[in-house]
């Protein structure tokens, strides 16, 4: 989809090509195909059963709001999902000890509602819309690279006036197109330019969205992230607050010195990272959404020691932000191995920033030996984790030739650096 046919389904007949398209998602590509160009061209076709698959796509991230919104493949795969979003925007929200008001009113060049904008976001009443609650009223933002709008949607809703630039002209048409959409185009607005020029200075908050990919495929080396890294820090460094996000696995080295660095989860995955500056406090911090549940750093750390009754896995956000420690106080527990983010204890503690598994056996990795021990204890199925291991999952699971009416959780690790295997959890299956 190129910029002018994206234009066109911005159109009342582009509309109407994309509505019927949208009731075509699922069936035969080609019989879709087929019967929209009896109406239309080739290339509205086409653009309208493209948007049509990404919004399906979408409603993993974007709820209902992705039957109004609009997408490219890789501002889709990049987008921030709205309950991470919306976190951020409600972190921005706390209050700072030397935090001035925020200004009274948007920007002088955030424009008017255009009157061009497609008609199926004109006149959503704002409750339906999260308008009527805005902690962020007035807040200046900038969004240096804002790809679809995932993020500046959000603060839009929150009361921000945001000032947003992506590089790629179809870009910001998508993203001009979605504060549109969703009845947000008085409080943004977007242009093409170049992060690099952007002045953080002259807002009260940066937000930016480094892309992390390159023509060779996703990068995680933030010199290639583009505005790459150096470009990322001139604009940390010249704005009174940013937060810039990051892939999870950002080398700790690249993270500036004063900064908060929050990992967040959704739902038990690692989806991301942010970096936040201007704020209060500092150091590192794991966030657990839906729940909204946070653990900073104390300094704690694990002590080493035999297994007890049960085993806990960390959530990945809190490994990322290294709080094993922090978690092992939270069930009073002990680790398995000084390099592994197993953490073993005696109590059955609930905690949402681990899973626990009841210990049955503990044995030294050997293929032929688990699977004697799992036929015996008449498993038929098992879920099968690893840390520390390097074992091919699927490979053993297809060695293992089980056959019995009861599951297993095992745990391929290493214990004291000796590979180990836990068998967990056998029960008659769910």
């Amino acid at each position: 989809m190129d910029l002018d046919a994206f234009d066109e389904l911005l159109t009342p007949r582009g509309q109407r090509a994309l509505a019927e398209a949208v009731e075509l998602v699922g069936t035969d590509p080609v019989a879709a195909a087929t019967r929209l160009r009896r109406t239309y061209d080739a290339a509205l076709t086409s653009a309208a059963l493209t948007q049509a698959g990404l919004r399906e796509r979408a409603r993993a991230k974007f709820g209902e709001d992705a039957g109004r919104m609009y997408f490219t493949p890789h501002g889709l795969e990049q987008s921030t999902r709205t309950e991470v979003a919306e976190h951020r925007a409600r972190h921005l929200a706390e209050p700072r000890p030397d935090a001035p008001p925020p200004a009274d009113a948007p920007p002088a060049d955030v424009p008017p509602h255009r009157p061009d904008a497609p008609p199926h976001g004109q006149g959503a009443p704002p409750h339906e819309l999260g308008l009527t609650d805005a902690p962020l009223q007035g807040l200046r933002v900038v969004d240096a690279c804002c790809g679809i709008g995932g993020d500046f949607l959000a603060l839009a809703r929150a009361g921000c006036a945001v000032t947003a630039v992506d590089t790629d002209p179809l870009t910001v048409a998508v993203a001009r197109a979605n504060a549109d959409a969703l009845g947000l185009g008085d409080r943004v607005t977007v242009s093409v330019g170049d992060a690099a020029e952007v002045r953080p200075e002259e807002y009260d908050v940066l937000f930016a969205d480094p892309a992390r990919r390159t023509s060779r495929g996703r990068t995680f080396d933030p010199m290639a992230y583009s505005p790459p890294w150096p470009v990322v820090l001139d604009l940390l460094s010249r704005a009174s607050r940013a937060c810039v996000k990051v892939a999870p696995g950002i080398p700790y080295e690249f993270i500036p010195e004063g900064a908060e660095a929050e990992w967040v989860s959704y739902k038990g995955e690692v989806k991301e990272a942010a970096l936040w500056t201007g704020q209060e406090g500092a150091g590192r911090r794991a966030t657990l959404l839906p729940g909204g549940h946070t653990l900073s750093a104390t300094g704690a750390e694990a002590t080493v020691g035999p297994a007890g009754r049960y085993v806990y896995e960390p959530d990945g956000a809190a490994i990322r932000a290294h709080l094993v420690g922090e978690v092992s106080e939270i069930v009073n527990g002990r680790l398995l191995d000084p390099m592994i983010a197993y953490i073993t204890g005696d109590d059955p503690i609930d905690t949402p920033w681990a899973a626990r598994y009841e210990i049955e056996d503990i044995l030294p990795f050997s293929g032929k030996r688990l699977r004697a021990a799992l036929r015996e204890r008449q498993v038929g199925n098992v879920t099968i984790k690893k840390r520390g291991s390097a074992v091919d999952i699927e490979r053993l699971r297809s060695d293992l030739r089980l056959n019995g009416e009861k599951s297993a959780t095992i745990i391929l690790t290493r214990i004291l650096d000796k590979p180990s295997v836990i068998i967990c959890d056998t029960s008659p299956p769910a």
